[in-house]
Order: C-alpha cells, then structure tokens, then sequence
C-alpha cells in the first residue's frame, strides 16, 4: 500500500464518521442553494422540443420495443420486477427498497460503511438490491407516460421517487454503500428529467428537489470513489455519474468541478482499462460492453456540449467496437468471465446476443458499416442517443458481411478459430491473464474453449449465475471444473479468496499462433498448478484444419500420480455416447461429435451440468467428462467433428504407437472410409520417422486418400517431409509453417528468412521412388 492510497483511505474513513455525526445532528451534508441547480440545463442527448418526434419514431422504428416498455410500466405499477434474470418479482404494496426479494432477506438499516453487503446471510444478494434501486424502472414509467399520455404512470414515478428518498436518508442503509450504484441512480434520475422536463404532471417542487439529491449524490460519488477499492468499471461508471452531473446541472455551485473530475477519470481509465487489442483489462466480454456503454454514453454527451474528445479517445472507443465486431460470430459474442446482468441504457438487454448493441452506436456515430451486419436493425438506444439522424445515418450505412477469419487478441490471450461455408465455425480459446488487479470478475478458465455454429453455441462458457450464494453455486461457476479444459486433483487452476478474490493466478501464457489458409495452429500453457505440492504443467495444442474439424492434445507433465479430469461443457440439447466419445445434438445447429484417444483405464462419463446464460438464472446442460488416475506424464487428446447429420460412420481416433524412429514425436490417425488424417507433434527438436512419414517438424498434418495418395500437408517449424521416401517439401532452414493442398494445387510457405523452398509433387500409392544418397544418409542417421 502506497502513501497515496493511505492518504485516500484515510480522508473515506474521516468523511464517514464526519457525515454519520451531521446526520445524527440533523445538519444537512449538501450546503448552498440548489434550487436552480436544474436551470440552464446542458444539453442532453435530446431536446425536450425533439421529445414528440422521438417518441413517433419509436412506435414506427420500434414498434415492440414501444409496447414492451408500457407493458412492463404496467408491471412496475403493480410493483412487479424483472431483475437481472429473474422474472416477475413481486415487491409488495410498499416497496422495500432494502430487501433481496430472490432470497427474502432484508438488508439492515445502519450507516452504509457498517453494512458488509457482501455477507449473504446479513443482506442476501446485495446485487439484488441495488438493481432495483438503480431507478432504471423510472425511465421507463417516465417512457410509457410520453408514450400513452397515462397519468398513473407518473404518479407512480413520483411517489416512489419521493418513498425512496424518505426510506433512504444520507448516508443509511445499503443504497449508499456502493459509488457506483449512486452514480447509476443519478444517471436514471437524469433521463427521468429531460423526458419529462416541461410537462405539467411534474410536481413544482420536484426540480428544487432534484437538484438537491443529484448535489449529494455527487458528493458522495467524488469524496468516495474507487480509486483503490474497485478500480475497473465502478470507477469509469463513477467518473461518468460525475461528468453527467457536473455537465447537465450547471446551476450546482460545484458543477464544473464535479464536470471536470469526471471526465478526466474517463479519459484516463479509458486508457488504463482498455489494452492495446482493444480488450477491456477485466477479461470478461460482459464487462467489456458495459465499459464500452459508458465510454459511449460520455462521448457523445461531451461532443453535444463542446467538450473537446480527444482523438486517442475515439481510437479506443473505436478499438473496443472492432474487438466486438471481430468475436461476433453471426449475432453472437462469446462468454468468458463474470456476466454482471446490468446495462448502462436497458437493463432488459442483458443477454448474450445484446453484447453487440454497442456496434449499432459505433456504425452510426464512427460512419463504420464494418460494425454493421445484415441482421442489424438498430436498436432503440440509437434513436435516443443520436436521435432520427443518427436512425438515418444507420440505416444508410451498406452493411457489409464479416470476413470469417481467424483472428488473435495476443494482449487479452483470446485466440479464435475460424471456418466458413453452409455453417460458419468458431472456435475461441482462452490463454491471457485472468484479469486485471485481484482478477475480481475472471474466471479459473486457462486454456478454455468454446465453440458455436452459425451463432449457435455448441461448447459453453458456464455464464456466472451469481455473486452472493449459501451454496457455493459462485465458486462452482467460476471454477475450472465449469470450463472445458483440463482440472488436475479436483483442484481450480486457481482458488477463491472471496467472491472477488483468488489466492493464486491461472495467467495463461502462448506458445504458439500460427494463422494459415487451411488452418490454425495454437499451443498454450499457464501457471494454475505450479503451485500445487506436486506441481503439474498443463500445455494444450489445438490444430483446425478449416471446414473439417479441430484436434486438442493436452500434454500434462510434471511427476507423482495425479486424478485428471476433462470437461467438455454443452449447451442446452442431447448429448448422446458412442464409441470412443459423445454426440451432441441440438436445435437448430448440425450435430458435433467428439473423439477422445483415452485409455481403457479412463472413466467417460455424460453427467448433468449448469450454464447461466444471464445473471441470477441457471438451466441445465449436458457435460461429457473423461477422467484418470495415472502417473504423469499423460495425454488426452480429443477431436471435435461437426456434421452435417447424425450418423454412426464417423471413424476411428488412434494414437500410432509402433514404426517410430529417431526424436521422440507422437502420432494420431483418424481413419474413415475415404481418408487417412495423420497428426505428428514434436516435442523435441530433430529427425523423426514414423512409418512413411518422416520430418524435422515440431508439428506435421498429412491427408491421405483410400489408395494412400497424398491429398493435404501443413508443417510448422521444420525444414523437409518427406513421405515413402520422397522429399514432398525441402527448405535450407526450418520454415514457421508451409502448407499444400492437391484440390486446387495451392501452396503457401511463411519463413523468416528468404530461404528457397521446394514443393515435389505428391507421389502416387503405386509410385517407387529411390531417394537421393542425402536421403539414403538421413534414414539411416534416424
């Protein structure tokens, strides 16, 4: 701990006990008058005088999105919620603005810093209270009022607004514990005011009044920001509760201050929290898009207002939107990481496929159709924060369709795998760090992966369920086990110290990244099980031949006998066993099959599993599990086949154990009907033979047809092969990869030198070649 986060900590805990005595004295905290501190109002996203015209364009653009926000103003009004993930809870007819109604415990009524939000079994889920309390609900009553003209809409605004403020006096009770949710509750009470700003329904005291509590609310947020305390996203959203208020009520005597300190806490989190590929820092695509909501709400208020926006502000923003649109696969982003279930603009768009809302606002507001898809029909956050122009420069815009390629996020470890045809394949695995800071919202999943098909996923990220839970649903969420990867003696690669804490890191680290034509090539390890007493070094290799399927070798090393487990997670479907491994299959996707070369000894298993697809809701999914006791080192290695239908005819994956000589490599055959895929890994350097194949390479892939022609090879880090004898590729030195394909006599070499390379053409089964005397010398030194 520096002498700065002494000095802060110190000056938070002198505010605390200063406020909680000017309470217990009846001495208001918020000096001055700020009864005019709505007068001279900045300008917002819109103009009250433009209101009409929104509201007209909303029931012609987004005629549902309009009638879901009067049928959900309908349920607010019965004090029905929906929160997060959970659907319809009833609040009662007096609202208990301090009660978790999931687990029905009621948070107590004490000054905020005395109240451990985080003790489920004092408060429940504090993330419960608070997304009630983040007022959103009252845009949306203020919404349904400009849309219908219903009086009981506003009048159930007001009394709740004003219910809240008698129920929540500063600084008591759990709505003040946390900055970020003050910020929050500032930003809805802003929204609530310019849609509502001049109409008569509007109680002449309500502006005094406003002004008042958006004035503490600002003090609160800048005496108790989380500089050191949760530095990442609560922050931002504090920096941005700040700006809006200082920028939007300049009446307020500290408004400039309060303008100013926000918007420098955006622009330098904004660079701190976003890395270099554009991945936000916390590594959890859920989190990303929340940063990108407020990074994009600011910078558009702040171009409204004459705010000078840097340029390396836009380049950010403008990175993050392209990392979006670069994991976005036919509508669907991955889940990796925490999933905290709120949005900045509607918190009903919390789902998987709305991560992607932000490049509905890049497209409009960067001129990027890039960030357009054909599925994209704007949303109804566009018309807000850019108006009608902004709908029409959209809609303008040509949209253009994604190029599938593979891709890699080396800053943020996230490498994907892609394949394009009928079906669009992706396949992204997770070798980066797990997090930044205490790694509070990562999860112990290195070396994970998931997969989906034309946007549909296949294999899972588990989502995260929940924060607070007696039963330890948090950890399981979070856990290895929950991941597809590999988990050593019941063990997380990395162990929780609290429900954003770990004792240990599992930072995943890259060994390899090879982007080809016809494939991807990844190898990567990380640290989760150097710590164990018996410490054990997990590497996987993953090897897409584009179109046709994926294999994934684990290679664990270390000494001493260890339980291993391999977890392959599926969504929601059947999941059926066959020989060697399972079959899933799903709605609306082809089937996936999975092949696994495990021994006799391994125990394969389908049990049932969980996934979250968002916060605060579970549903069951099917999990296929191989597991063994076995003295290290050990293998697995498994091949994922999608198919086009379900089929028993989907051949044999065997380790080739015999015909080996020279540098130790180890060899795999999947056999089917028409083809022979042979796969060699290495793992020392030097000559090697197995049977026809031989090679220097650290990797060699080989395709052979029914009469053993020569169809495919790719080799990566190797200088010849060499097949029955005869040199199909030759380099002066070793090459990162080279690759040849007999479909359409393609060819490719990447080298780091200009070194001369020969392609021979493949040799037919009943050709008899006699190498050279340098090939006859090679053979006989292996």
């Amino acid at each position: 701990m520096g002498w700065d986060e002494i000095r802060v900590r110190t000056l938070q805990a002198l505010a605390k006990g200063c406020d909680f005595t000017l309470y217990q004295m009846g001495i208001s905290t918020v000096n001055g008058d700020h009864r005019n501190g709505l007068e001279r109002c900045g300008h917002f996203f819109f103009r009250k005088e433009e209101l009409p015209e929104i509201f007209a364009s909303l029931w012609e653009l987004f005629p549902e999105a309009a009638e879901q926000i009067v049928e959900r103003a309908e349920q607010i009004c019965r004090h029905r919620f929906d929160l997060l993930g959970y659907q319809g809870l009833n609040y009662g007819p007096e609202i208990d603005w301090h009660l978790d109604a999931v687990h029905g415990k009621r948070a107590p009524v004490r000054p905020w810093f005395r109240i451990p939000y985080l003790d489920f079994d004092q408060v429940g889920d504090s993330k419960v209270v608070w997304e009630l309390n983040r007022h959103q609900h009252l845009v949306t009553l203020a919404k349904a009022y400009r849309l219908t003209e219903e009086n009981a809409y506003v009048r159930e605004l007001f009394q709740q607004w004003y219910q809240w403020r008698e129920k929540n006096p500063y600084p008591m009770g759990i709505n003040w514990a946390s900055s970020l949710e003050v910020a929050f509750r500032s930003l809805s009470w802003l929204w609530v005011w310019h849609l509502l700003d001049g109409c008569s329904v509007v109680p002449k005291e309500f502006s005094a009044d406003l002004s008042h509590a958006l004035a503490l609310n600002a003090r609160h947020i800048k005496r108790f920001l989380s500089t050191y305390f949760s530095p990442n996203t609560h922050l931002l959203g504090e920096g941005v509760g700040l700006f809006f208020i200082g920028l939007l009520c300049p009446g307020l005597s500290a408004a400039r201050y309060w303008r100013d300190c926000g918007w420098n806490i955006i622009l330098k989190e904004a660079q701190r929290q976003v890395r270099p590929d554009g991945m936000h820092f916390e590594q959890s695509m859920y989190y990303h898009t929340y940063a990108l909501d407020f990074l994009l709400h600011s910078r558009i208020l702040a171009e409204l207002n004459h705010i000078p926006v840097p340029q390396s502000f836009d380049q950010i923003i403008e990175k993050m939107l392209e990392t979006t649109a670069e994991f976005a696969d036919a509508g669907l982003a991955p889940q990796f990481g925490d999933d905290d279930g709120g949005r900045v603009f509607d918190p009903s768009r919390n789902q998987r496929e709305h991560m992607l809302d932000p490049l509905v606002i890049g497209s409009a507001l960067y001129d990027r159709p890039d960030f357009k898809t054909e599925a994209s029909r704007g949303t109804e956050e566009l018309l807000w924060l850019l108006g009608t122009e902004g709908v029409r420069r959209f809609k303008g815009l040509p949209p253009q369709r994604l190029e599938h390629n593979s891709l890699a996020k080396e800053a943020g470890g996230l490498y994907v795998m892609r394949s394009s045809g009928s079906t669009s394949y992706q396949l992204v695995v997770d070798a980066g760090p797990q997090g930044a800071g205490r790694s509070g919202h990562g999860h112990a999943d290195a070396l994970s992966v998931q997969l989906t098909a034309n946007g549909k996923p296949l294999l899972i990220d588990p989502g995260t369920f929940t924060y607070a839970d007696p039963c330890g649903e948090r950890d399981w969420f979070r856990g290895t086990s929950a991941h597809n990867t590999i988990q050593v003696d019941d063990t997380s690669q990395a162990d929780p110290a609290g429900p954003f804490e770990w004792k240990g890191r599992a930072n995943g680290a890259l060994g390899s990244w090879i982007n080809g034509k016809t494939f991807d090539f990844f190898l990567g390890t990380h640290t989760g099980y150097s710590q164990l007493p018996s410490p054990v070094q997990h590497r996987r290799f993953i090897f897409h031949l584009k179109s046709r399927f994926w294999v994934i070798r684990d290679v664990l090393e270390g000494t001493g006998l260890h339980k291993l487990t391999a977890s392959w997670h599926f969504a929601p479907g059947s999941l059926y066993a066959i020989p060697d491994g399972a079959m899933f299959v799903g709605d609306d996707v082809a089937p996936l099959a999975l092949l696994c070369t495990a021994s006799s000894s391994c125990r394969k298993e389908i049990s049932r599993g969980w996934h979250s697809p968002v916060y605060g809701k579970k549903e069951v999914s099917p999990t296929f599990r191989v597991t063994t006791h076995a003295p290290l080192p050990v293998e697995l290695t498994t091949m994922l086949i999608p198919h086009s239908e379900v089929t028993a005819h989907l051949g044999l994956l065997r380790p080739v154990e015999s015909g080996h000589r020279g540098a130790p490599v180890n060899a795999f055959r999947y056999s089917t009907a028409i083809s022979q895929d042979h796969l060699f890994f290495a793992d020392k350097p030097g000559n090697w033979q197995v049977g026809p194949f031989a090679s220097n390479a650290t990797f060699l892939y080989c395709s052979t047809d029914a009469n053993r022609a020569v169809m495919q090879f790719v080799i990566c880090g190797g200088s010849y092969f060499a097949f029955s004898g005869r040199r199909l590729f030759d380099a002066s030195l070793p090459v990162k990869h080279s690759e040849w394909s007999r479909s359409a006599d393609e060819r490719s070499t990447s080298r780091p030198f200009d070194l001369p390379t020969k392609h021979e053409s493949n040799p037919q089964a009943n050709e008899h070649f006699e190498g050279p005397s340098s090939m006859r010398q090679y053979l006989e030194q292996i």
